[in-house]
């Protein structure tokens, strides 16, 4: 099967399409022939030798296709259902993968849409099970009633986690702020946030709606707010933070991965809200596989709303 690699740290242009053998699925898992594929920051983080070091090294953590061989143990899915999920062993940047856990692809979805799911909905998702958005327990102690969803500050909530954030929080009942440029101030207003700026000011732009602070905060951007983001939200132990790392150990603020576990129910309950008009996930712009590297180049300017997808095959029926 044809598939994107590299063997040496650098820029898109050290990407490769080469051919691999056919992998196959293990127990409980599924293979898929891929028709598309999501591309992450995590892409190019890993290309420029920021996080693996041993070469050379597969892409893709999360496809779309069309079931073609099952697992054992598998039994409620069928061979030609047309699936999304997570890569097995981060090879779905291919013609085939395998998937360890998927869900059905939503009827009114087609396969590049489906394939920009995996990643932002189950991150998105364990952030605000890991702040407890929607428990019952937001809003108690700042004059809010216990239950009522309480208000969520998100930090960069205009990109693909930040947007699924904000309309998974929105459907827990949580009144969300959330920060992005001016230029995406209607964008987050039609997913049902308040927006403010980012930058210089933030804290204050937040009091104007929230005067007595926010009661859990989300950092998406990672771009140096966790000091506010604590002060506003009344504490580090009521933030979470997905992008920063070292702020999250200076500031003793909870920094979300998947190594603690990841939130792969969202997959099969994000289907629902799709249907039901309550969650969208815009796909930016779409590039064939032979592409990967100019797909990588256009992440790395970092103006997509959305997502970035890689279609295998051409667009198949439906796809778009």
């Amino acid at each position: 099967m044809k598939a994107v690699r590299f063997s040496r740290f650098g820029g898109p242009e050290v990407l490769e399409i080469v051919d691999l053998p056919d992998p196959h699925p293990g127990p409980g898992q599924v293979r898929i022939a891929v028709r598309a594929a999501g591309i992450n920051a995590s892409d190019w983080k890993k290309r420029q030798g920021l996080m693996d070091q041993e070469l050379p090294q597969t892409m893709g953590y999360e496809a779309a296709g069309v079931v073609d061989e099952l697992g054992a143990g598998v039994t409620d899915v069928a061979v030609g259902d047309r699936v999304f999920g997570f890569s097995a062993d981060g090879v779905a940047q291919a013609e085939l993968a395998v998937l360890s856990s998927c869900a059905p692809v939503p009827p009114s979805l087609g396969f590049a849409a489906a394939a920009a799911l995996p990643a932002a909905v189950e991150t998105a998702t364990r952030a605000l099970d890991q702040l407890g958005v929607g428990e019952g327990t937001a809003g108690a102690g700042r004059g809010r009633e216990p239950g009522d969803g309480g208000t969520l500050l998100i930090s960069g909530a205009s990109g693909s986690v930040g947007s699924a954030a904000v309309q998974l929080a929105v459907v827990r009942g949580a009144r969300v702020i959330g920060t992005a440029s001016p230029a995406n101030h209607a964008y987050l207003r039609s997913l049902g946030a308040e927006p403010v700026a980012y930058g210089e000011g933030l804290a204050e732009r937040v009091r104007a709606l929230a005067p007595d602070g926010v009661d859990l905060a989300l950092d998406v951007a990672g771009s140096g707010v966790l000091p506010e983001l604590i002060e506003l939200a009344g504490g580090a132990g009521n933030v979470v933070t997905l992008a920063d790392f070292v702020g999250a150990r200076e500031h003793g603020v909870r920094f979300s991965s998947g190594d603690a576990g990841r939130a792969l129910h969202a997959l099969g309950g994000i289907g629902e809200l799709i249907e039901s008009g309550r969650f969208a996930l815009p796909v930016a712009e779409t590039f064939p596989l032979t592409e990967v590297a100019e797909a990588h180049r256009a992440g790395e300017r970092g103006h997509a709303r959305g997502k970035l997808v890689l279609l295998v095959d051409g667009p198949a029926p439906g796809a778009e």
